[in-house]
């Protein structure tokens, strides 16, 4: 399946064998502090880094499975054109009608009794804009998950439009409540890989992902999703400025990551949910200010919460949206960096 991805050029890289999140990093990686576009286990044909090391290099993939044949397949999006709605049938608390749909407003008159899942607010959103349901595509590839939920597959038409990746339990960029997007800043897990629930399943007998529907565009773009380049300032007379360095910013948030990927060494008594706050917070605060990329930042806290405490993956979003959100609304800028 991983030369198949690739051969398509979609860039792959190892999940760890049973499990949907990436292999971990290499011993030394995970004690140096370091951006992953700077890792030399890269030029070295190690994976390391998660999606940031996904290859369509033919070579590398074979030495990579190879090496560990039970790793599953992970597909980053962003450079593969992807955009993939990973929605999902947890058992949750349905929050109040404000929240399912971000902008939306449901008038009282809507009945929402049943409403339980993913499925049930994509479905609204759907008949909202009087489009077909996404869920029931039979144009596109589409993948059941293990836990019951969904994976629809759609291929960017214009990829000079980024669109970030979300969780549909964000208080600021979500396009419906347990509706995930992943595209750029993210991966999605590919078909056929298995972990102890099950298969990650296609439907139906398409195989390819379908161009992704405008209204859909639409909605990504309402909702916060493109990626907007930072504008750049235009200094004031006899003013200097010096260039954000974002190596220094990934070394100030490195160790308070490292801290959060500590507390898998106990599973109680480590202070995990404030050194997770913590480092989403300082994350938000220096991604609010222009000296991270929002998306990565986000994906490597949920990197090192999931890898902590992989039974708690919903919470674990829950803390680093919250304090994200509340870093930047704070914007800070270091000595050495502003």
């Amino acid at each position: 399946m991983a030369r198949w991805l690739a051969g398509r050029q979609w860039p792959v890289h190892p999940l760890t064998p049973g499990r949907k999140t990436p292999a971990a990093n290499c011993e030394q990686c995970r004690v140096r502090s370091h951006e992953p576009s700077r890792c030399p286990c890269h030029e070295q044909g190690r994976w390391c880094h998660g999606f940031h090391s996904a290859t369509t290099n033919l070579a590398l993939i074979d030495a990579w499975w190879s090496r560990e044949p039970r790793a599953g397949v992970g597909v980053s999006c962003g450079p593969a054109h992807l955009v993939v709605l990973d929605v999902d049938a947890h058992a949750a608390q349905v929050p109040d009608r404000s929240r399912l749909l971000p902008g939306i407003r449901i008038h009282e008159q809507v009945d929402l009794a049943g409403l339980a899942s993913g499925f049930d607010t994509l479905a609204l959103l759907a008949a909202y804009r009087q489009e077909p349901n996404p869920a029931q595509d039979e144009s596109t590839l589409r993948v059941r998950t293990p836990s019951g939920g969904l994976h629809i597959w759609y291929v960017n038409p214009q990829p000079v439009v980024r669109y970030r990746s979300s969780t549909g339990s964000s208080p600021r960029t979500a396009l419906a409540w347990q509706v995930d997007v992943r595209a750029h800043g993210g991966y999605i897990v590919a078909p056929t890989t298995r972990v102890p629930a099950g298969t990650y399943t296609p439907l139906g007998a398409v195989r390819d992902p379908a161009p992704l529907p405008a209204w859909l565009a639409a909605e990504l773009r309402r909702t916060g999703h493109v990626v907007q380049a930072s504008p750049v300032p235009v200094p004031r007379a006899r003013e200097r400025h010096r260039v954000p360095r974002a190596g220094a910013a990934q070394a100030l948030l490195q160790p308070l990551i490292e801290t959060v990927r500590g507390c898998a060494a106990h599973a109680e008594g480590t202070g995990f949910t404030e050194k997770l706050n913590r480092a989403a917070f300082t994350a938000g605060g220096l991604a609010g200010a222009g000296h991270l990329n929002q998306a990565e930042a986000r994906q490597e806290l949920a990197e090192a919460a999931h890898y902590a405490r992989p039974y708690q993956t919903r919470r674990s979003e829950t803390i680093i949206d919250a304090a994200f959100s509340a870093g930047a609304s704070r914007p800070f800028h270091p000595k050495g960096l502003a």
